[in-house]
């Protein structure tokens, strides 16, 4: 490969080898030359994956946007949605829109349905929120929005946030009857919830797509009064066996495009020209479904650096323990993949539980160790989910349930510990960092690879468009 002309970076590692003795390491970031000319599928997967296309997006003249440009966000909303929501949209520090928010916006409130496929931490949820409260009516006692979720995770993160934009005003003298947000989500109390939805159905619902299907095969709510359907990581829920059947079922058994207003949003929406056909031919959305696609060149975000280290299976514990060393983290996540069948049959522990367990043990640093993974229960997910939300310094040990959606904009580091099966894996993983609205901070995402796996990682840079700096250990004797 081309070496790099730009100037190298010298980072002292440690690695504890199995000897008495230490062995020290010299570890040079070089940056390398990774665009290559890959297989026909690879460049066709690039295209199908980010290619800039926007299927029905409005053309708007050069003043007209120059003016959006310029507005901010109340000004963009003021004659959509209610003022005291706006008002805790700028206390919570949502005052100028994002690129998603800017171009969105106008195409929801003329009541389009719409696709937002935008990088992760770009404002998605925001954007879809703003558009539920410039529709409903708090006075109505009735379930008129609803946002369907892959996880109970993202499920309570977005309830959170809908409730802290509803709550309401200080003032006494504004009247105005508060909205009721739900959270539908699988491992919660739905015998409550069922009590809840035959009294006084709430405004806005929350749901995994588990639980909701529940109640609606029980026909305990219906969604005759529904106006917007939002189905959040639409791709994941998509490509999940386990959910794909039921999303279906929603968007066309339970409820009609024609009497709805549905919101698709994801960072990553592989084949979006087919899945767009799909929209209009399975009648998920109405024939005028907008594609607002925004940095489709760049769906990573740019404020990362991407680097890598080669090594032996058996070193990689130890060389994850010196890059925390050598880095510093302020807050991490480190990303195991799910245990296999055939581990698990063989009764061999998760690879989570291992790596916990060798931190724990040798780890010395001052953030705080903490496992989140898809076996736990719900009540044990939610308090690690917790304490990490609480501030102060942490590293959490994941599978890829942190991924998808989870907002902590604390993170100034991921570590691939495994490397993930696919290059969206790979985009959701790394979007988990970088997220503090208008920052130009640098975070940092390190891959522990084999040596048969940098040909994956060479063609997750092509297909994310993203440059990955090599890390060389040269042992010093």
């Amino acid at each position: 490969m081309a070496s790099s002309t730009s100037a190298t970076v010298l980072l002292s590692l440690t690695i504890t080898a199995p000897s008495p003795e230490p062995t020290t390491c010299r570890c040079l970031l070089q940056p390398r030359n990774r665009y290559l000319n890959l297989s026909s599928s690879a460049n066709y997967s690039n295209k199908a994956l980010f290619s800039s296309y926007n299927s029905n997006s409005f053309p708007l003249s050069k003043e007209l946007e120059t003016n959006c440009n310029s507005l901010t966000l109340r000004e963009i909303c003021q004659d959509h949605v209610p003022d005291h929501v706006l008002g805790r949209m700028e206390e919570l520090g949502h005052v100028m829109p994002t690129d998603v928010q800017r171009e969105a916006l106008p195409v929801l409130f003329s009541g389009n349905d719409c696709i937002l496929h935008a990088q992760t931490g770009s404002g998605k949820t925001l954007t879809y929120l703003l558009l539920i409260y410039s529709v409903i009516n708090p006075k109505r006692s009735a379930v008129q929005a609803l946002i369907v979720v892959p996880t109970r995770e993202l499920g309570m993160q977005v309830t959170k946030v809908a409730r802290m934009l509803a709550a309401k005003p200080m003032d006494p003298e504004v009247e105005q009857k508060s909205y009721t947000v739900m959270a539908l989500l699988d491992g919660g109390m739905l015998r409550r919830h069922k009590s809840w939805l035959k009294a006084e159905p709430p405004n806005i619902v929350v749901a995994t797509i588990g639980s909701l299907s529940q109640m609606l095969e029980k026909q305990i709510f219906k969604l005759d009064s529904m106006r917007i359907l939002v189905v959040d990581e639409v791709d994941f829920i998509f490509n999940s066996s386990k959910q794909v059947s039921s999303i279906r079922k929603l968007l066309t058994s339970y409820s009609s495009c024609n009497n709805r207003q549905t919101v698709f949003a994801s960072a990553s929406i592989p084949q979006h020209r087919r899945f767009l056909h799909d929209c209009i031919q399975q009648k998920w959305t109405k024939g005028d479904v907008v594609h607002v696609h925004v940095n489709p060149v760049k769906p990573m975000p740019s404020c990362l650096l991407h680097r890598f280290v080669i090594c032996g299976r058996k070193e990689k514990h130890r060389l994850l323990l010196s890059l925390l060393q050598s880095d510093l983290p302020e807050s991490g996540i480190i990303f195991v993949n799910e245990q296999s069948e055939k581990s698990k049959k063989a009764g061999k522990a998760p690879s989570t539980t291992l790596l916990i367990d060798f931190l724990k043990a040798s780890y010395g640093g001052s953030l705080e160790i903490i496992l989140l993974e898809d076996n736990m229960n719900f009540n044990s997910r939610a308090a690690s989910l917790s304490e990490v939300r609480q501030g102060g310094g942490h590293l959490l040990v994941s599978t890829d349930i942190a991924a998808r959606g989870i907002d902590l904009p604390e993170i100034t580091h991921i570590y691939n510990f495994d490397l993930p099966k696919t290059a969206i894996d790979y985009l959701h993983r790394a979007g988990r960092t970088g997220r503090k609205p208008f920052s130009h901070k640098k975070c940092t995402v390190s891959n522990i690879i084999l040596s048969e796996e940098c040909f994956v990682l060479q063609r997750y840079e092509n297909e994310l468009m993203f440059n990955c700096e090599e890390l060389i250990l040269e042992t010093l004797c």
